[in-house]
Formats: C-alpha cells, sequence, structure tokens
C-alpha cells in the first residue's frame, strides 16, 4: 500500500507546536483594510490556535 500523502493545501495554512496544538493566521487582513481600525488590523497580524473541535480534522490532513 503506497504511502498516504498530506494535503498540500493545509500544510500551507497550519503548522503543530511543540505541545501538539494547531496554530493558524487569522483572516481578514487581505484587503479593505481602510476600513479597519489599526487595532483590529495589528492584532489580526499574531497568529492564533485553533479551536479543539477542529484540531483532529486538520492533524488527519496534515498527518501530524
Amino acid at each position: 500500500m503506497p504511502k498516504m500523502k498530506s494535503n498540500r493545501a493545509a500544510m500551507k495554512r497550519f503548522k503543530v507546536t511543540a505541545t501538539g496544538k494547531v496554530k493558524r493566521q487569522k483572516a481578514g487582513r487581505s484587503h479593505l483594510a481602510t476600513g479597519k481600525s489599526r487595532k483590529r488590523k495589528r492584532q489580526l497580524r499574531k497568529p492564533t490556535l485553533v479551536h479543539p473541535y477542529e484540531e483532529k480534522r486538520i492533524k488527519k490532513l496534515i498527518l501530524a
């Protein structure tokens, strides 16, 4: 049986931390930035963790 392939799109979007949690970037920073406050844009820069509910599914995609 051949090896399982990881989902390349998911590999580019998610990283697994040392403790096993899944990290992601926040959405909403690519355009229409003039309508958003400076604080909101600054907070969108920071990475965040994937909700535990979704974690199992994403780990399956990236074979972690």
